[in-house]
This record gives C-alpha cells, structure tokens and sequence, in this order.
C-alpha cells in the first residue's frame, strides 16, 4: 500500500507510524483511500507528497530509525532542496537579544556559503535562523508540527511566505491536522534528520532543543552549542550539551570546517566599528553608511569573538 495511504491514516488517528499497523480501522481505510484522488485535492492547494520510497527523498532523512512514511510540502523550491547539505539551527523561543543575534548571523553566514539553513518556524531562535538565510539570499527550511496548511505560530505567517518563495515548508502531517504536544517532539526529528549537523543556540534544561541535539547525537551526526554565561537559565542547556562533548561554536567556521567550505567574505572594517562605540546599529549604519545587513554580520563577528557586547539595543567595546 502506498505511504501516503499511510501518512493519511496517521495524521487522521493521530498515531506515530513508521509502518502499516494490524488491524481493521486501517484495512477499511486501505479499502476506501484513492490516492490519485487525494493527491489532485493537494495540488489544487498548492501542496505536494513525497513519499519515503520515492528517489529524491532525502537520504540522510531516510536512514534515521523512525523516518516519516513522507512529507507534505509547499514551496517554490525543488524537491532536491531536501538532499543538499543543511544544518539545523534551534534554541529557545524566548531566547534573549543575544541569542537572537548569534542565531541570525550564523544562519546567515551558513547560507552565504550555500548550505540550507534548516529549522521549525517557531518563535524565538527558530524564526531568526530562517530571518537571517533569507537575509544572505540563501536557502532554508521549516519543519511544522502541524498540518501543511497552517503557519504555526500563526504571526508568523509572513516569514513562512517568504521561507515558501525560494525554499520549502514541510511536515509530516496533513491538511487539516492541529499542533499538539506531542507532535513537536515528532517534529524535531525531522529537523534533526534532514542536516548533518545541529546547532543549538540556547536552550533551557528541558528545552524542545535538547531534544533535537539528543535526537541528532543518536544518529551519528555532528551537534554543535554556543557556550554561555553561568549564571543564566538559558545557557544551561547549551553547557550541558558541552559538558556531554558537543562541540564549542563561536564562529560559523566551526560548522564550515565539517563541509569542507570557508567562511563567506568577512565585510571590511567590521573591527573599525569598535572605535564608534557605544552606539546602536542604526546610529553605526548612518556614521558609516554602511547597509544595515553589513554592520550586523560585523556586530554579530564581534559579538562572538568578545570584543563586543550588546545591552538593551547598545553595543559597547567588551
């Protein structure tokens, strides 16, 4: 029977299934199902299926222990998006202005090279991974823990449009199913399943991106955090990873070097900066009239190597 017969039947009795289950719910369903039907209604709605057995399924997806029976996806992209080298980028949804920072100029970075920028479209760390591949014209991907049809969270509606336009949104789940729980654990496989390597930017003890990380180091791949300060309950997540042999990021050089790239070109000048501080990075675009995408690939450089810190919107020479 197809997998999408059985992607279906999942989603419709809210079951985790890898294969087809005994049973006579799912005989009645395998009866009744037409899949060429079905997958006219997706198209009409702009949807595709892709289907686990088919050829441009992603491989290093595929060869996780529990990989979906396919996935839903819209966007602009092609299909052989899913296949190229991706890293995963996570962390809090209410993660501080620094996470914030870091998470969008490694992002950015990683995509200026060309690698896909991959991650779940939810608040926080999530949406500025996808912000700052699309601010380097790159690729990226998100991972929904919800129907296709939906944007979740629903204000971020206007990122996944412009995630669609030149990457994808996919999920394992379709038209019409709600997020739940329990379905974001199952979606953090996939993140995990889709890169080579995962990058977590901050995350509490019990942060749904340790269970990413976790998810990541089970299958062999290479899992990266950003160390941060003691004292706070965001880092003790990320230095936990650390203490069980994450690798230290403090520059998207030590995610390249697994790739075999190298850093984009760094924009010039960026350690002049430091003699204009304190200042915002408004105040530096205009003493400087540099663009603003510039200057903060420059704070965020600075920010990592600890020249610069960041309070309430200002940076200061560290």
């Amino acid at each position: 029977m197809s997998e999408l017969a059985l992607a279906v039947f999942a989603s419709e009795t809210g079951t985790h299934l890898v294969r087809p289950p005994a049973g006579v719910r799912w005989a009645a369903h395998v009866r009744d199902f037409d899949a060429r039907a079905y997958e006219e209604r997706l198209a009409a709605r702009g949807f595709r299926f892709l289907a686990r057995s088919s050829a441009p399924f992603p491989p290093l997806l595929r060869a996780i222990h529990d990989p979906p029976a396919g996935l839903y996806v819209r966007g602009a992209a092609d299909l052989e998006l899913l296949s190229r080298p991706a890293v995963a980028v996570v962390g809090a949804r209410a993660c501080s202005g620094y996470g914030a920072s870091v998470a969008r100029g490694i992002a950015r970075e990683l995509a200026a090279t060309g690698l896909v920028v991959v991650s779940g479209l939810a608040r926080g760390v999530d949406a500025e991974a996808h912000r700052g591949a699309l601010e380097a014209e790159g690729t990226t991907v998100a991972v929904l823990g919800c129907g296709i049809d939906r944007d979740y969270p629903a204000a971020h509606g206007e990122l996944a449009r412009r995630v669609a336009e030149t990457g994808l949104i996919v999920s394992e789940y379709a038209p019409g199913v709600e997020p739940a729980p329990w379905r974001f654990p199952a979606r953090n496989r996939i993140v995990a399943g889709l890169c080579a390597a995962t990058i977590v930017v901050e995350a509490r003890e019990r942060s749904g991106a340790l269970i990413t990380a976790d998810l990541a180091l089970e299958e062999g791949r290479e899992v990266f955090a950003v160390p941060g300060e003691i004292t706070s309950a965001l880092s003790s997540g990320t230095n936990g990873l650390l203490k069980l042999g994450a690798s230290p990021l403090t520059c998207a050089a030590d995610v390249l070097s697994c790739f075999g790239l190298e850093p984009p070109e760094k924009p010039a000048h960026s350690s002049e900066l430091i003699e204009l501080l304190p200042a915002t990075a408004d105040e530096l675009v205009r003493l400087t009239g540099t663009p603003a995408s510039a200057i903060a690939r420059a704070l965020v450089e600075l920010e990592l190597a600890g020249l610069v810190i960041a309070a309430e919107g200002v940076y200061r020479a560290a």
